[in-house]
């Protein structure tokens, strides 16, 4: 299992109807409707170790006593210092992290999504792998 922080954001939207992103940027715009999450402080080589190690992940985001879960299957080919885009389709990229999840910004818990647009507010994402 790895976990990061993720911070808060006025314009995060949460409203993408096939992804889920996390940034290491500081700032975001409103056409970022998948960035869940900024100055996310994940480490890239910890991430890439749990790709190779397992097919497929459980990933747990938490801020206050919301929390949200999804399961998706790793992209092999992750390789990305910046950015972990999780994606419903099958499409995949440097970018990408995990694919055919069974959930997208869209789909997340509101209660949750409503904290995350709050500028102090510091979630918690947690990736345990699964097989």
């Amino acid at each position: 299992m790895i976990s990061f922080n993720i911070f808060g954001h006025p314009n995060i939207l949460s409203t993408h109807k096939n992804t889920i992103e996390f940034t290491k940027d500081s700032h975001l715009t409103r056409k970022g409707d998948c960035i869940i999450g900024i100055k996310a402080d994940f480490k890239p080589d910890k991430l890439k170790k749990l790709v190779t190690k397992y097919s497929k992940l459980k990933i747990i985001i938490k801020i206050d006593s919301e929390k949200e879960e999804l399961i998706a299957y790793t992209n092999n080919s992750f390789n990305d210092e910046y950015e972990i885009v999780i994606r419903k389709s099958e499409f995949a990229s440097k970018r990408t992290f995990g694919i055919r999840a069974d959930k997208a910004a869209k789909d997340l818990n509101r209660k949750l999504v409503e904290l995350l647009k709050i500028p102090e507010a510091i979630g918690k994402v947690e990736i345990i792998g699964l097989e």
